[in-house]
């Protein structure tokens, strides 16, 4: 062997090495319900066609809302599906006062429903924007760090100002309770 030849074999072999003990050091992470401890499941409604609210909205009644579709609520019975099918432990379920997506909560199956004003939309100025994110700033910081997860159902607005995460009807962030980071979670990333 030349003197080039065995120096880049060495290389490799002492590259190789290193990989491996690097990959050998991650741990394994045990079941779908370990990867989100310590996490909050950010998911805006499912899909209600339109944008906003009707002039005439009153947030006790859901004939003045902007409301899930027939599609918007299969949508939600499937993700909620989907996430039981991974066997996510959720802690507790939160959702927005909203219709839309009170009844995406109701449609997950996965727990009862706690109704939260940090989760309000303040899209139309119909929440005060700064009241609501203070009130859910101040229950992110609460929440236990080695709990399961909490899924809170809430509109694009306040995903995007907690995140920095755009997402469309029915899609999924998960934040890091420790870290305040967030990525959105692809369904195929649960198997």
């Amino acid at each position: 062997m030349t003197q080039t030849r065995r120096y880049h074999h060495r290389f490799w072999l002492v590259t190789f090495g290193l990989l491996w003990s690097m990959v050998a050091a991650v741990p394994v992470l045990g079941d779908t319900h370990d990867r989100f401890t310590g996490t909050v499941i950010f998911m805006r409604h499912a899909l209600a066609p339109g944008t906003g609210d009707p002039s005439n909205f009153v947030i006790d009644d859901c004939r003045t809302q902007r409301n899930l579709d027939d599609t918007g609520r299969k949508q939600a019975r499937a993700i909620g599906a989907k996430l039981a099918a991974a066997n996510i432990q959720v802690s507790a379920l939160y959702s927005s006062y909203w219709c839309r997506c009170l009844e995406t909560a109701q449609l997950l199956d996965l727990g009862p429903v706690t109704p939260f004003n940090g989760l309000n939309s303040f899209y139309e100025n119909h929440a005060p924007r700064a009241a609501t994110l203070a009130r859910l700033t101040e229950k992110l910081a609460t929440l236990p760090q080695t709990a399961g997860p909490v899924i809170m159902v809430t509109h694009y607005v306040t995903i995007q100002a907690i995140t920095g995460l755009s997402v469309r009807s029915g899609g999924v962030v998960v934040y890091d309770l420790k870290t305040g980071s967030a990525r959105e979670l692809a369904f195929s990333s649960l198997q």
